[in-house]
This record gives structure tokens, sequence and C-alpha cells, in this order.
């Protein structure tokens, strides 16, 4: 049987609650905070040059809480070709390019934590 890679069959921008919410292939669902998302900007800049880009999350990234303000305030999402999103932020970044593994590895669901907190391979 062959591997089955996370693809998103629905992505849904929640403004209000302030969160993205993405139904996989796989039948899991993820919800992610938009503070997480922008501290989690994959891009060069805020990953502090091109050598530091990985195609997952530091764990610290999921320690970090940004309140809300123009930084964390998403006006929309763009697809890139059928492999990610770049989020466009209302301070104007929209630098980050945001795969399908990266945003699925950006999971904050009980299970996703835990597999996390194991080192398990989540897909």
């Amino acid at each position: 049987m062959q591997d089955l890679k996370p693809v998103p069959i629905k992505i849904k921008v929640h403004k209000l609650e302030r969160n993205l919410s993405i139904d996989w292939n796989d039948g899991h669902k993820s919800n992610i905070e938009f503070g997480l998302l922008r501290a989690a900007c994959p891009c060069a800049t805020c990953r502090g040059g091109h050598e530091n880009m990985k195609p997952e999350p530091d764990s610290s990234m999921f320690e970090i809480l940004l309140p809300e303000s123009t930084l964390t305030r998403l006006e929309k999402i763009n697809m890139v070709g059928s492999y990610g999103l770049t989020m466009h932020w209302e301070d104007g970044h929209n630098y980050g390019i945001y795969t399908w593994l990266y945003l699925r590895a950006l999971c904050s669901c009980e299970e996703c934590i835990k597999n996390r907190d194991s080192n398990k391979k989540i897909f």
C-alpha cells in the first residue's frame, strides 16, 4: 500500500475565530491559529536566512504567543501551485510558502501534539 501524502480537500479562513481550518484527504482535520501561522512563517526573512529554512516548523514555534495585531490579522490566502499557500497579513508580509506538509506539521490537535511530543511521524 502506498503512503498517503497529506493534501487538503477543504481550506477555510475563519477571520472571527482567527484560525485556518483544513480538512485533509486522510480524514484528519486541522485548526491552526493565526498567531501560530505567523510565528511559524517559513520565509527566509522570518527564519533568519535560507540556511535556517526547514520543511517542518521548529518546535519552538509552538511556544510563541503572538497577540492580535496587524502581524496576526490574515487578509487572504493564495494557492501556490498544487503544493501550498501564501498568507497575506495585514502588515503587508506575504513571503512564506506554507507547503501542505508544513501546514500539517502545524496542526495543534491532541493527536498531533502527542505525536510531536513522542517524535512520531504524523504522515
